[in-house]
């Protein structure tokens, strides 16, 4: 998943957080452990100068490189949300052609043409 991007081969000390800074390069910081105290400020460990691209984690691998993975963006809520929208747009969809058929249906009923009424003849009663 994460691609190298420079080979450093920095060795880690154990209590420092190793990171890429703004500037690109190495940096690490003493890490806060419990009520002891605050992390101590970060210093330069080597300087790289890389050029970070938007949209990808730079980090410091096991073996002192720098390596860069693309980062997720949204996670579970966005997906849920997202599954949500298209179940009720699909129903939505279904409602609406339901509705067009019943419709079309009415119309078709309606379209019957009604019988004319012949009219009755008036019989006069003959006098003999």
């Amino acid at each position: 998943m994460a691609e190298k991007v420079a080979k450093v081969g920095i060795k880690k000390e154990a209590g420092y957080l190793y990171f890429v800074d703004k500037q690109g390069d190495i940096s690490k910081a003493k890490m806060a452990r419990g009520k002891k105290g605050k992390g101590g400020k970060p210093t330069k460990v080597a300087k790289v100068g890389v050029k970070k691209a938007s949209g990808f984690l730079y980090f410091v691998d096991k073996k002192g490189d720098i390596s860069r993975a693309k980062m997720a963006r949204g996670g579970k809520k966005r997906k849920k949300k997202a599954a949500k929208k298209k179940k009720k747009v699909v129903k939505k969809k279904k409602r609406v052609v339901k509705k067009k058929k019943k419709v079309a249906k009415k119309k078709t009923a309606k379209k019957k043409t009604a019988k004319k009424k012949t009219a009755k003849k008036k019989t006069t009663k003959r006098k003999r």
